[in-house]
């Protein structure tokens, strides 16, 4: 993801404007935890202009990731400048690639009886790590969607994240309090490694329990998922003796993506 925080992620929580520029912290969400929808994600940048159907001029052009990411690396802009000609169009392939490699898939039944409680899967693929962002939202659209509660959703209990290794994780849900509840619709998932170069991809589910909505009808349901592109490629970090890796793009690089499945609309009856 790439609105986080820390050394390395991308994703979508904390965002602060300079400017026309949109700042955020690679690495996660480690000190919010709760639920989120993607408008906050100003830092990043689209892979499809339907997720931003609506915009007014040429607003959704400009937020295409051809436009708002990749055009500063091959321009030599920000940090990017620091690289070659021959380096630059290297790092525009690695990321390409990661992207393309990219994937968010919603599985879940199509019909539910009003109260029933069901199971949805999320599985994501590629995004460059070491966190990334998946989260459940009513519709596929960067500034329009909300969290599933809007669409008469309830979440029940813990979503199980299933990591790289395929190991639970439980560590970021942890640090909110149980009393809080941890019945959230959107995770940080931990770990994650892509190399595009080597052409490695990492991978990750989440498995909510949902309570269908009391109103019948047809109700949407769509997966989100917030990546990182510049930390699954060599080229695309530098290094920090105090802080590690860094993104070379920096914060208003526009290396995170939000993508979005497809929506699917559970019949409740």
């Amino acid at each position: 993801m790439r609105c986080f925080r820390s050394p390395a992620f991308l994703w979508t929580a904390t965002l602060l404007a300079l400017g026309s520029r949109a700042l955020a912290y690679p690495g996660g969400t480690p000190d919010y935890q709760t639920d989120a929808a993607p408008f906050c994600s100003s830092c990043h940048s689209s892979r499809s202009a339907s997720a931003l159907a609506g915009a007014p001029g040429d607003r959704a052009t400009k937020e295409l990731a051809e436009n708002k990411h990749l055009a500063l690396i091959r321009a030599g802009e920000q940090g990017y400048g620091e690289l070659s000609a021959e380096d630059r169009a290297t790092l525009v392939q690695h990321i390409q690639a990661l992207d393309a490699a990219s994937t968010v898939a919603i599985g879940v039944v199509p019909k539910a009886r009003p109260g029933e409680e069901i199971t949805v899967k999320v599985q994501v693929k590629g995004g460059a790590g070491p966190v990334v962002g998946v989260g459940l939202v009513d519709r596929a659209h960067r500034w329009q969607a909300r969290p599933i509660a809007s669409a008469g959703w309830q979440v029940v209990g813990a979503p199980r994240i299933l990591g790289q290794d395929f190991q639970e994780q439980t560590r970021w849900l942890g640090r909110r309090p149980a009393s809080s509840g941890h019945n959230l619709s959107f995770v940080n998932v931990e770990g994650i490694r892509s190399d595009a170069a080597a052409g490695e991809w990492g991978r990750a589910e989440v498995v909510w329990k949902l309570r269908a909505p009391s109103q019948p009808g047809a109700h949407p349901l769509v997966a989100a998922y917030w990546y990182g592109t510049e930390k699954g490629s060599p080229l695309g970090v530098t290094e920090d003796p105090i802080r590690g890796k860094l993104l070379r793009g920096g914060f208003a690089g526009g290396s995170g993506r939000v993508l979005f499945s497809e929506m699917i609309q559970v019949r409740v009856q």
